[in-house]
């Protein structure tokens, strides 16, 4: 199966849900996009890292990301696997030197933990043209 590499283009306030937004993943070298609608606080911990700030204090994703170097675990790859019913489902691909784990989480996670970790996103391609 076919993998793409996605990038994330921004959020914007969801049109179809209130109080949501929606999540913007491009294909790296394309044109396809993937709207993937995500809560506030999820949101929040995208746009903190999009935009370079610093909160005062660790945000949620900021307290995983030092968790795990302090261990050195480092986060190899997120990967967009499964669409269901309109909820996409993600893995994180995890290294301790030792071994390679993967790790069940939501998208909208596995999306600010891969731009703290400054690793790639993927998609298999069949869900991307169903997207």
């Amino acid at each position: 199966m076919k993998r793409v590499k996605l990038k994330v283009l921004g959020i914007s306030y969801s049109q179809t849900q209130s109080g949501a937004y929606a999540l913007i993943l491009i294909e790296e070298n394309g044109e396809k996009r993937i709207p993937i609608i995500i809560g506030g606080f999820e949101a929040q911990a995208i746009v903190i890292k999009l935009e370079n700030l610093e909160p005062p204090r660790p945000l949620t994703h900021d307290l995983f990301k030092s968790f795990a170097d302090k261990f050195n675990i480092s986060l190899i790859e997120v990967m967009i696997y499964k669409l269901e019913e309109g909820v996409f489902y993600s893995k994180l691909l995890c290294n301790n030197g030792e071994k390679e784990l993967s790790i069940d989480s939501r998208t909208s996670d596995a999306v600010a933990l891969a731009l703290r970790f400054g690793c790639p996103i993927y998609i298999n391609e069949d869900i991307l043209d169903k997207a």
